[in-house]
């Protein structure tokens, strides 16, 4: 049939009523888009800062801040980085992994850290430092951990990126260190949500083990699903993605206030209502500045070394 007849037969039938069924021609796909849009509206929500009853750490491995500001392998982190806040001269502590988890949560000092520069599992070394997890309602979540407070670790479980292990004085570790999967469904109500959440995707998950692009893609899915909750959307939930170290690096190595190593330097956003958009600051901040700045907004106690760290608090306006 001819187009111009083919034209006029199609618009007989709308003009009876007749339905059209159009097929879809194979044809090439749409190319993807060049970036992943944040999802929900996670920041520039209130012009005032609440008062925050809910903070959540997510921790990724490895990789300096340069592989992740600005690279194309994430296109998601650094579409958030632009529409919330970005501190841009964050550091970790030192080297190895462990040694920085129990920073972020304890505020241990370099030479405290020192028997842990090993990675050593929770069977053979432990600490009886106060943390975090004992100074409010806190959970730990840990992706692909075979079960609920798990020492022994698993191909992609590694106890060493499980802070919450490594602490005598911890309390019901059976009910507040869990798997992953209960994350989104405790922040369904604000009774099941814990005031403070310590979130470690897996070995390849959080790019320790696996590419940028491979974790990019889970905060995509798993972080985009977070900020959906009512929990979050209620207002009065801060966010924070950090990395624990940088590469190159050597253990023990003193990174809190290092800014010539790139291996001391690493991204951390945070994401809350009350960040501005594409809030940026350049202040000097490392792990300790993070527990400082989570016990603030908790209304706690300053550990260790968070009694002097720089507050994150007024620069991103939370």
């Amino acid at each position: 049939m001819r187009r111009s007849k083919l034209v006029v037969v199609i618009a007989a039938m709308l003009v009876l009523g007749v339905g059209i069924v159009v097929a879809t021609l194979p044809g090439p796909h749409p190319a993807k888009p060049a970036s992943h849009p944040v999802k929900t509206a996670a920041c520039g929500v209130l012009a005032n800062a609440p008062t925050y009853k809910h903070v959540i750490v997510i921790m990724e491995e490895n990789h300096s801040y340069g592989s992740i500001i600005g690279s194309g392998s994430a296109p998601y982190v650094n579409s958030l980085a632009a529409s919330c806040g970005l501190a841009t001269n964050y550091h970790n502590v030192t080297h190895y992994s462990l040694p920085n988890y129990l920073a972020i949560t304890s505020g241990m000092s370099l030479s405290a850290l020192s028997p842990f520069y090993n990675d050593c599992l929770p069977s053979t070394c432990t600490t009886n430092a106060p943390s975090i997890f004992t100074q409010t309602f806190a959970k730990a979540y840990e992706e692909s951990m075979p079960s609920n407070c798990d020492w022994s670790g698993s191909d992609v479980y590694a106890p060493k990126h499980n802070p919450y292990l490594y602490y005598q004085g911890k309390t019901g570790c059976s009910t507040r260190d869990v798997p992953l999967a209960s994350l989104v469904t405790d922040f369904q109500t604000q009774a099941t949500a814990p005031s403070f959440a310590f979130v470690t995707p897996n070995l390849c998950n959080d790019t320790h083990d696996c590419s940028v692009a491979t974790g990019d893609e889970w905060l995509n899915t798993n972080l985009s699903a977070l900020l959906a909750t009512p929990v979050y959307q209620s207002g009065n939930t801060a966010v924070f993605l950090v990395w624990d170290e940088g590469e190159p690096g050597s253990a023990g190595a003193n990174c809190a206030s290092n800014t010539s190593d790139q291996g001391c330097h690493v991204a951390l956003l945070v994401i809350a209502p009350s960040v501005n958009l594409g809030t940026q600051v350049g202040t000097l901040f490392n792990h300790y500045s993070l527990l400082r700045t989570v016990e603030q907004l908790l209304g706690l106690s300053y550990l260790g070394q968070a009694q002097s760290a720089s507050s994150m608090v007024q620069g991103f306006n939370l």
